[in-house]
């Protein structure tokens, strides 16, 4: 099965979990109960599949959907300010065909990334409980293994662990001491992409000046050179 065919597939299968009560009860809640801004809308409510190009060579691992971003427009990044950084850095990079994204029918393009999440589900206070994660992994190392990824983009400890996690689970030695999430941290290791760590989009970061605009195009800069060395390799 080729990647597009297997992540649709898959897709149809994450977006029907059920498996993390605590998740799902809250994601429900936030659905029916909705934020004052989007009364009009239908929130999504369900786990949030990833998007983009099924042959990325850059992949993009976040966190989690959150509650009145990707949990009520069903993408990944998609109505919130995270995604309004992170889409505009993509496309300043000529990753995405449009600067912003404000809902999954609006026309949003990736070319040459994927962006998924390692759990699915938006959690409470934006913090899935490690077991959750646990349970999410499956659905996870399934997304992987069907993107033909040359280097993980990881936005934030979370996703950088996850990514380790995931190698661990596909074969890959992992050194000891364990390598440490830092924006700009890079790890390349025997059969797995590169590993490339950036500060999280969120608006806590990129609010206070921790993550600016030019830092962001710094690291996506980092991964162009990395695909290309990846592709000579």
């Amino acid at each position: 099965m080729t990647g597009a065919a297997g992540l649709a597939r898959l897709h149809e299968e994450i977006i029907t979990c059920r498996a993390c009560p605590r998740l799902v009860e809250w994601r429900e809640q936030v659905a029916r109960e909705k934020r004052r801004a989007f009364r009009d809308w239908t929130y999504w409510g369900r786990p949030v599949p990833g998007f983009g190009d099924p042959q990325a060579e850059l992949v993009i691992l976040g966190l989690a959907p959150a509650a009145h971003g990707a949990n009520r427009t069903g993408r990944v990044f998609t109505g919130d300010r995270s995604g309004d950084f992170l889409f505009a850095g993509l496309h300043r990079a000529g990753f995405a065909n449009q600067p912003r994204s404000e809902h999954r029918d609006d026309g949003l393009a990736l070319t040459g990334a994927y962006i998924v999440a390692p759990c699915k589900c938006a959690p409470p206070d934006n913090k899935p409980l490690p077991e959750e994660l646990v349970r999410c992994a499956p659905f996870l190392d399934r997304e992987m293994a069907l993107l033909p990824g040359r280097v993980v983009l990881t936005l934030g400890a979370i996703a950088w662990n996850a990514t380790l996690a995931w190698l661990e689970r596909a074969g890959v030695s992992i050194p000891s001491p364990r390598p440490s999430f830092g924006h700009g941290a890079e790890l390349a290791l025997p059969g797995a992409p590169v590993l490339l760590g950036c500060y999280h989009v969120s608006q806590q970061n990129t609010q206070t000046g921790r993550l600016t605009p030019a830092m962001f195009d710094a690291v996506m800069a980092r991964a162009r050179v990395l695909i290309g060395n990846r592709r000579g390799t």
